[in-house]
């Protein structure tokens, strides 16, 4: 593969600059997470045209051509599955204890609220999501956004025995979804 850097051509090998664009695409999709859940859409539009960018050039292809397929065949999904894939990742580390403690404090299961023990949600791995009074902060702190998430999975994929089962799981529910 050849890059074009004003005179000068710049031979790369196309698994390193698809293993570099993994890196880009997994450290930058990770700033903000939170943030990110109910972020302004043209933020969203941003990242997504550099993850675009970075799968065309993996693929040499040109921009005119489809980019699902594109994203598929490097397994990579779209800023918001990949936002709320990483919130329920988060989740699923801080209910079983292997998230940092100030993340896990703020999430709730149903089955831990004394006046929610006797409903059938409280069998079904829900957590809690706490009221805001904004929709504008509010609803983009990280117990709020990670709970809308997690609730929002299907139970089998909540229900995963391990912390790679559940990320397995997760990302293709994702891909299913798209």
């Amino acid at each position: 593969m050849s890059l074009n850097s004003g005179q000068h051509r710049i031979y790369v090998k196309k698994d390193k600059v698809q293993l570099n664009g993994m890196v880009l695409s997994e450290n930058g999709s990770q700033l903000c997470l939170s943030w990110l859940w109910s972020a302004f859409s043209d933020m969203q539009d941003q990242l997504q045209s550099v993850l675009n960018a970075a799968a065309r050039l993996v693929f040499s292809a040109r921009r005119s051509e489809r980019i699902t397929p594109l994203l598929r065949e490097l397994h990579w999904l779209r800023v918001p599955e990949r936002v709320t894939f990483r919130l329920c990742v988060l989740a699923y580390r801080c209910l079983h204890g292997t998230a940092p403690t100030y993340l896990a404090g703020g999430l709730l299961r149903t089955s831990d609220v004394d006046t929610r023990r006797r409903l059938r949600s409280a069998d079904t791995a829900m957590l809690v999501v706490p009221s805001t009074r904004r929709s504008t902060l509010g609803d983009r702190a990280f117990p709020v956004a990670s709970a809308r998430a997690w609730n929002s999975l299907p139970s089998s994929v909540r229900n995963a025995p391990s912390l790679t089962m559940f990320r397995r799981e997760l990302k293709t529910v994702h891909f299913r979804s798209s």
